[in-house]
């Protein structure tokens, strides 16, 4: 695998890593009613953002090797 592509694919993994990682903190809704807070949040996308990251960085990684 050239060098190039593989650096561009470790920084492109890496970014959907950290975004997956934002997704799963933030929250998606935020209601306040005074005496209260309510806050919703699905994490199915964020935990398959993560995925995708992993198997990119994990493929990169092992096809590199093969040169």
């Amino acid at each position: 695998m050239n060098k190039t592509i593989k650096t561009i694919l470790i920084v492109v993994a890496i970014a959907i890593l950290v975004y997956g990682g934002y997704q799963l903190i933030t929250p998606e809704a935020s209601v306040d009613i005074g005496i209260a807070e309510f806050e919703s949040q699905n994490n199915k996308s964020a935990y398959t953002t993560i995925g995708v990251g992993v198997v990119i960085l994990l493929a990169t990684l092992l096809l590199g090797k093969n040169k």
